[in-house]
């Protein structure tokens, strides 16, 4: 199985909107990183919805490790969203947690089985908690509070978070558009790490063509609910073939 993740002209309506996403179709490799970028309201946001099933597309078939998530059972589904950890903006902490509890908070409610029914243990959760918080460069910060954190901090304990699962995929929406030029710069090398380490599979939701430019092997650009070109990040960059590509990579 060449590829972990596939989608097959997926298109997304709304009753009542004239926004849509209109014939999506990609295929990701295992342990690739893809960026998706354009402008706001390009459809984004919703596409990374529906990549998850949090937004059932109108048409078309997404494939997730081979298997339809049109013909999975809800039980399936919601192993398949344990698969694919998800970062946003604004990280979404707990604050009446501590870093420890924020990070086993999906182990606690996660009904997945195999190993992840080792985490039933509370011991186990913490464990885990504070692996991950040691590998985003948070150990000794497990008791604080995200009221005690900088921007870039809250943004490793959700990534680590993210990870508490041992997911397959990691899909990142606008993950460092909240963040100082020096902090994106370094959570986007905690994320090549995770790459390179851990084998995640990445796919980034950004406006940013720099973030694109310092992590992604391809990219796809969406103009008004389509992709417009899609490609590697070098080809594409080196020369831009769409109209929006020329206006985001060339400033044209």
């Amino acid at each position: 199985m060449e590829n972990i993740l596939e989608l097959r002209q997926v298109s997304k309506s709304f009753p009542g909107s004239s926004f849509r996403l209109e014939d999506i179709s990609f295929s990701l490799p295992y342990g690739a990183v893809l960026g998706f970028v354009g402008e706001n309201g390009a459809g984004k946001s919703t596409l990374v919805r529906c990549i998850n099933y949090l937004e059932r597309p109108s048409s078309g078939q997404i494939f997730f490790r081979g298997k339809s998530l049109s013909t999975m059972k809800e039980k399936e589904i919601l192993a398949m969203r344990q698969n694919m950890g998800m970062i946003f903006q604004q990280f979404n902490l707990l604050e009446q947690r501590n870093l420890l509890r924020n990070v086993s908070y999906p182990l606690e409610i996660s009904h997945k089985g195999g190993p992840i029914s080792y985490f039933k243990k509370r011991k186990a959760r913490l464990d885990r908690a504070k692996e991950l918080l040691a590998m985003v460069g948070l150990e000794g910060r497990e008791y604080s509070h995200p009221s005690q954190l900088s921007g870039g901090q809250k943004q490793r304990v959700a990534i680590a978070r993210a990870l508490a699962t041992k997911p397959e995929v990691l899909l990142c929406d606008e993950a460092t558009s909240a963040l100082d030029p020096k902090t994106t710069e370094q959570i986007l090398e905690l994320l090549k790490k995770i790459n390179r380490e851990m084998g995640v599979t990445i796919i980034l939701i950004t406006h940013q063509m720099s973030v694109i430019e310092a992590i992604c092997d391809e990219v796809a650009i969406i103009d008004h609910s389509r992709i417009a070109e899609a490609g590697p990040v070098k080809e594409v960059f080196r020369s831009p073939k769409s109209e929006i590509g020329r206006k985001l990579i060339l400033g044209e």
